[in-house]
């Protein structure tokens, strides 16, 4: 990345952590607890969100398509924010970044409805997330393709971190997070429209589930 975005990143990271301390006991003094829903949401989002950063950087760098460029632009510095939000959660609660189960085991038993069958792929990730085949693929592309690649794992990394926004907002009892997490669906939804389009546009369409 160049000075300037990496000087931008940083800024993103450190507004986001702040208002994470600001906010993190919005909701009563009750803190949560280490296998809360709200603890679980504010590790997984995080590991989630950094990856869609990841990515971002990425294709902000090989793309030569001005809209592409700017959408990524626009998730890195959201989703770092909110990443530094869910970090300052976790400092005021007196909780580690990392859980004492696995990922996603937060979101057992919160219903169907909730995203339920939700569970880690045989490979160790959280669903949407990338391989780190499929991240070292998109590093070495370049230009429409990479724009295309890019767009269609964002969606497919988008339409699986919604799930995991709706159950944090419907369970955490914590307003912080109903809050962010509220922000999450209505932002990445409406960018999975935006992006299939765009695929669309590039006579591409989303990968398949």
């Amino acid at each position: 990345m160049t000075p300037r975005v990496v000087l931008a990143a940083v800024v993103a990271l450190a507004i986001g952590l702040v208002a994470g301390l600001a906010l993190s006991r919005v909701g009563g003094d009750d803190l949560p607890g280490d296998d809360s829903v709200a603890a679980g949401f504010a590790r997984d989002m995080q590991t989630h969100h950094d990856q869609a950063v990841e990515m971002s950087w990425i294709i902000y760098d090989r793309t030569d398509d001005s809209l592409v460029r700017s959408l990524a632009y626009d998730i890195a510095r959201t989703q770092e924010s909110q990443s530094g939000q869910m970090a300052g959660w976790l400092q005021v609660w007196g909780l580690s970044p990392t859980g004492p189960g696995k990922q996603m085991d937060w979101m057992r038993g919160l219903g169907h409805e909730h995203g339920a069958t939700m569970t880690l792929g045989d490979d160790g990730l959280m669903p949407g997330m990338a391989t780190q085949a499929e991240m070292t693929k998109l590093k070495g592309m370049r230009g429409k393709a990479a724009d295309i690649y890019y767009l269609q794992m964002m969606i497919r990394h988008h339409k699986a971190g919604v799930p995991m926004a709706e159950a944090a907002r419907d369970n955490s009892q914590n307003d912080a997070v109903e809050t962010l997490a509220q922000s999450i669906i209505n932002s990445q939804t409406t960018e999975v429209e935006t992006m299939t389009t765009m695929l669309e546009e590039r006579g591409a369409k989303p990968l398949a589930d």
